[in-house]
């Protein structure tokens, strides 16, 4: 199977030295070659951005995979990857939709084995667990203020699903209006009830507890 190499340094002055990405290449080359893989290329990025979308090089690999010119992604940290659990999860279920495997050095993960698919699901089910912790938190902190008298705002009524594709949009580096047209355009209700988005209930919402909580 043919492997691309992925690295990253957050920093201009790592990148120039080449200080950290060459530890990456290195482990990750010596993997494919104990495995038998072939690295048609190894792409490496000097970029802090947290989503996808603000790293170019990451988003030219992946594209690469969905097209079938590798099969394989090799990155050394997950860190280097992707800035969570969750995010990582988004990625395991991009990767089996459109059919390339995932090796994730630091935690053992490798989707092209039956034993490192089972470790793959194990890390989405911690990410899915730590989503319902943290709705059950948001949920316990708006029966608390309720509690206490204390008025819960219409955000706090949104469905969790809104939240959390409020939270990706804007990861994506989705601006606020761009949100507000993309939910109006799919008939996604707002928090109290009504048909229209707009750029201010956007930020509001992305300013609330439960977004807050979700994009720690």
């Amino acid at each position: 199977m043919n492997a691309i190499i992925y690295s990253r340094v957050s920093s201009g002055e790592q990148g120039a030295s080449g200080l950290g990405l060459e530890a990456q290449v290195a482990k990750c080359a010596e993997y494919a070659s104990r495995q038998g893989l072939e690295v048609i290329d190894t792409l490496t990025e000097v970029k802090s951005g947290k989503s996808v979308k603000a790293r170019p090089v990451l988003v030219e690999a992946l594209s690469r995979l969905k097209s079938g010119e590798a099969q394989v992604l090799i990155v050394a940290k997950l860190d280097r990857l992707s800035r969570s659990l969750f995010d990582f999860a988004t990625l395991l279920q991009r990767a089996e939709r459109e059919g390339w495997s995932v090796v994730l050095l630091d935690l053992g993960v490798d989707t092209t084995t039956p034993v490192g698919r089972m470790q793959a699901q194990i890390v989405a089910s911690v990410a899915e667990f730590e989503r319902a912790r943290i709705s059950e938190r948001c949920s316990d902190a708006a029966k608390a203020k309720k509690a206490r008298g204390q008025r819960v705002g219409g955000v706090g009524v949104t469905p969790m699903s809104t939240i959390q594709k409020v939270v990706e949009l804007r990861s994506k580096g989705f601006t606020l209006a761009a949100i507000a047209n993309e939910f109006n355009t799919s008939g996604v209700a707002t928090g109290r009830g009504g048909a229209k988005w707009y750029p201010s209930s956007v930020k509001a919402l992305l300013e609330s507890e439960r977004a807050q909580a979700i994009a720690a």
